[in-house]
């Protein structure tokens, strides 16, 4: 039988992060779409502690049109690199969640590496 696309992406999700640890000094950034919002986290597995997180409901990148879904996630990969700066994070691991490195994904991580974040 067919694997849903939940299950798709959750068995994706499961192998991309056997391999990513996110430390002190290097953190892991996940991201996470829904349907109208998109979340990125920059997070330290090592003690399980969220460092720093910026979303699409934050006041800066609400007040875009909300209709364009590709400015809002450019607006939060330039927020969560601005955020990381702040806190002297300069490189990070990209962890995509299981979803395809495309559209909202990539806007985002493009928008974060062009406002100085290495991964």
């Amino acid at each position: 039988m067919a694997l849903t696309k939940r299950e798709r992406r959750f068995r994706i999700k499961k192998r991309i992060r056997s391999s990513l640890k996110g430390t002190q000094e290097i953190p892991r950034m996940s991201v996470f779409r829904s349907n109208k919002q998109i979340y990125a986290q920059v997070i330290n597995d090592l003690d399980g502690s969220t460092l720093i997180s910026a979303n699409s409901t934050e006041k800066p990148v609400s007040d875009v049109d909300k209709g364009n879904k590709i400015e809002q996630a450019k607006l939060v990969g330039k927020l969560i690199a601005e955020k990381a700066k702040e806190k002297g994070i300069a490189q990070v691991v990209f962890d995509r969640n299981g979803y395809l490195y495309h559209g909202r994904i990539k806007n985002l991580a493009e928008a974060a590496r062009s406002n100085g974040l290495k991964f």
